[in-house]
């Protein structure tokens, strides 16, 4: 089942509506409180990512399932033109590598979606700016080529898998209503579009 497609307009998002997307295919396939509940959230920690990314363009969000197996998806896909304003701000990530307002998982996937539109905008022209780099100080673990689909892909299953014990990283990841929920999130660009994907089986 694929519900309905949720369109944000740039710099609007609606919990309301995406709850009710969520609670329709939750009664939909019968799943209880609980699980109801916990998609929601899911929902919920997604959504607090898009202004951020919004500001680069207009965004869709749907949710699908194949049996237990649930998908989250919200897409951002960037303006043509970016103003100068939204140019300024995503080079800026380009340019160092980090976001110092990136803190915690959820923050490094949104430097993960921002990183990878700074890179499509540099690649299209948009910027003298020199290429960025592979590695970054919140880039350089998680990601890789994905060679069906996306040009570059991040996971959150697979940075779990290169995080170090009893580092700060290794803390976020304890903390993270996301990555304790969660089955794995990915990040992944083509074109210009960003999308990111909450996976969860219940």
């Amino acid at each position: 089942m694929k519900t309905d497609i949720y369109r944000f307009e740039r710099d609007q998002t609606d919990v309301d509506s995406i709850s009710e997307l969520a609670s329709k295919i939750a009664v939909y396939n019968g799943l209880d409180r609980d699980q109801e509940l916990k998609l929601n959230l899911l929902c919920e920690e997604l959504i607090e990512l898009l202004p951020n990314l919004l500001k680069y363009g207009n965004g869709r969000f749907w949710i699908e399932n194949k049996e237990r197996e649930y998908e989250l998806h919200a897409v951002v896909e960037a303006d043509e033109l970016l103003s100068g304003e939204s140019m300024e701000s995503i080079l800026s990530v380009s340019k160092t590598g980090r976001n110092v307002a990136a803190v915690g998982i959820m923050g490094r996937i949104r430097a993960a979606a921002e990183m990878m539109l700074a890179r499509y905008a540099q690649s299209v022209g948009t910027s003298g700016a020199p290429a960025v780099g592979t590695g970054t100080v919140l880039y350089d673990k998680g990601q890789f080529a994905d060679p069906i689909g996306y040009t570059n892909e991040w996971s959150l299953e697979k940075y779990r898998t290169e995080v170090t014990k009893g580092t700060e990283a290794w803390d976020e990841l304890e903390k993270s209503i996301v990555a304790n929920m969660a089955d794995d999130v990915t990040v992944g660009i083509m074109g210009g579009r960003v999308e990111i994907t909450v996976k969860k089986k219940f």
